[in-house]
């Protein structure tokens, strides 16, 4: 090996070690993240404000609003977990609203439910998560 490969493999090392930061560019190739991002803390607010009004939903709910509320946040900072987090989110709210369009047969649950299948769709695509640090 010579000394000019050698001096060209530190320099890789030396490139990949830099922290790799979310640029705008990166975040408005993809605009689904950014309206993922919305959708999440729209629901947060949603659950927050059914638990301070009083029993539309139990106060165990507000840990799912601050884990929509971090997802969101993490989405737009392009971070893989904050992806695998708001994956599992809208995969749970897809089996959720399923549940109960089968049971209660109400139809703004099957809306919710397709909505939240797009989104997830949209989030297991190649070119988003390649876009992920």
């Amino acid at each position: 090996m010579s000394k000019e490969s050698n001096r060209d493999e530190s320099v890789i090392h030396e490139v990949t070690r830099e922290p790799v930061r979310a640029s705008r560019s990166d975040l408005l190739k993809l605009p689904g993240l950014a309206a993922i991002s919305l959708y999440l803390l729209i629901l947060a607010g949603v659950i927050i404000l059914g638990v301070v009004s009083g029993g539309h939903y139990p106060p165990m709910f507000l840990f799912f609003a601050g884990g929509f509320i971090t997802a969101s946040g993490g989405l737009l900072l392009l971070f893989r977990w904050a992806w695998a987090l708001a994956l599992a989110a809208v995969f749970l709210l897809v089996v959720y609203n399923a549940w109960i369009f089968s049971s209660q047969h109400e139809g703004a649950a099957i809306v919710q439910g397709l909505l939240n299948l797009v989104f997830f769709l949209y989030l297991i695509r190649t070119e988003v998560r390649e876009k992920l640090r």
